[in-house]
């Protein structure tokens, strides 16, 4: 079973400030690419969940902690786990790391609550519900080893 998802993103120009370093802001964006990515790898899109399921995933809480400076032209990977998984949230870690030379640069975290098109709170469709749980117990596992 997926641990993690990973996912590739280059620093383009419009992301950076005068020296070249990224804008705080964009870490949030990626942090969404990978959220978005780890779904479609677990088997399902996020646009379907919208559609078919009228579940939409809201942001409640969000964390950033910087380690390094990312920088234009410069390639991350962006590392996507799901760290809790309750009926109706969902906690999502990040980790993003510099290519080639894996430096760490960015951690955090953002909390989610399953909402109808309404803005209504509601629980996660047990096929989803499922995949997430799995996979957050899998991480609390290996966290607790």
């Amino acid at each position: 079973m997926l641990e993690y998802h990973d996912v590739t993103v280059r620093v383009r120009y419009a992301e950076t400030d005068q020296m070249g370093v990224v804008y705080h802001s964009n870490y949030l964006i990626w942090y969404e690419v990978g959220r978005v990515e780890l779904m479609r790898a677990l088997g399902f899109e996020y646009k379907q969940m919208e559609i078919q399921d009228d579940t939409f995933i809201v942001v409640a809480d969000v964390h950033c902690r910087y380690h390094q400076p990312a920088r234009y032209d410069e390639l991350l990977t962006v590392r996507t786990r799901i760290l809790e998984a309750k009926t109706r949230t969902l906690k999502f870690g990040y980790e993003l790391f510099r290519q080639p030379d894996n430096k760490l640069l960015a951690t955090g975290h953002t909390i989610h609550v399953a909402c109808n098109r309404a803005g209504h709170v509601t629980h996660f469709p047990e096929k989803y519900k499922q995949a997430f749980l799995k996979i957050a117990g899998q991480n609390a596992n290996r966290s607790h080893a």
